[in-house]
């Protein structure tokens, strides 16, 4: 069972997410038609950036207050998404193992975007994360939402 804190921590991300979509989808949307320009792929990289920290949040919150740890060493991103897809002793999974393959190549972009110059991002190697990044989201958003609704 999930107490009000965190409801509200995972709530408040869930916003936040939902925001940062929003503030981006004519950009998203512009980008099926148009090619973007070195500005506006970086712009769209910093967004699937910011989208897998968000998540990534929720996960940390649900992990610390509801599992009692999260992962620490070097794969601790990669080992927090596992065990987020997996059944815990105080908790159902977060994310169903579909949500889970989804979001690793956010994690994957994730990593590269944080140790590399932005001016190397290739929109060929992104465009797809920034397409399906909408129908990802409303998969977190959903199983997430499920999971809340479960641990009342």
């Amino acid at each position: 069972m999930l107490d009000d804190r965190t409801r509200v921590l995972v709530r408040r991300e869930l916003q936040q997410i939902e925001k940062l979509l929003s503030e981006y989808d004519d950009l998203i949307e512009s980008s099926r038609s148009i090619a973007p320009t070195l500005i506006e792929y970086t712009a769209l990289g910093a967004v699937l950036q910011s989208f897998y920290n968000g998540v990534e949040n929720i996960f940390q919150t649900i992990g610390k207050r509801v599992d009692g740890q999260i992962p620490a060493g070097e794969s601790w991103h990669k080992d927090l998404l596992l065990q987020m897809g997996r059944k815990a002793e105080s908790r159902k999974p977060v994310i169903s193992r579909a949500t889970l393959e989804r979001l690793q190549p956010y994690l994957g972009f994730r990593h590269v975007s944080r140790h590399t110059y932005t001016f190397v991002l290739a929109w060929d190697k992104m465009q797809n994360l920034v397409w399906e990044l909408r129908d990802v989201w409303n998969a977190v958003q959903a199983d997430v939402e499920l999971f809340l609704v479960l641990s009342e």
